[in-house]
């Protein structure tokens, strides 16, 4: 896996699916931060984070989630994050954010979650 952070964009069925590859943390969470913010700004309002080649989650990436989150609450939207590494659900957990994150086994539970 290359160093730092690759973000990849697809709409499916008026979704955004964000395909997240590479650690979230203290170096990378920033740029992450910075691209949903992006997307929100350019009227995206359900966003679906695929985690499936995200092995890490620190601190400042489950901030930037919760912040996430907060905003689009606020704007009526949702952000969605599906396939989680068992380690990285197991930062979500422990940190208690699990009853706040939105949290889907896969993909396509998370795209059809509120069908």
């Amino acid at each position: 896996m290359p160093f730092g952070l690759q973000i990849h964009l697809e709409e499916i069925d008026k979704k955004l699916v964000v395909r997240i590859e590479g650690r979230i943390d203290a170096a990378s969470a920033p740029v992450l931060d910075k691209k949903l913010e992006q997307l929100i700004e350019e009227k995206h309002r359900e966003i679906l984070l695929d985690f499936t080649r995200v092995d890490y989650l620190s601190s400042a990436g489950m901030r930037v989630l919760l912040a996430v989150t907060k905003r689009l609450h606020s704007l009526k939207g949702d952000l969605t994050l599906f396939a989680l590494d068992a380690d990285v659900f197991d930062i979500i957990r422990v940190a208690g954010l699990d009853k706040v994150l939105h949290i889907c086994s896969n993909e396509q539970e998370a795209l059809h979650k509120n069908k």
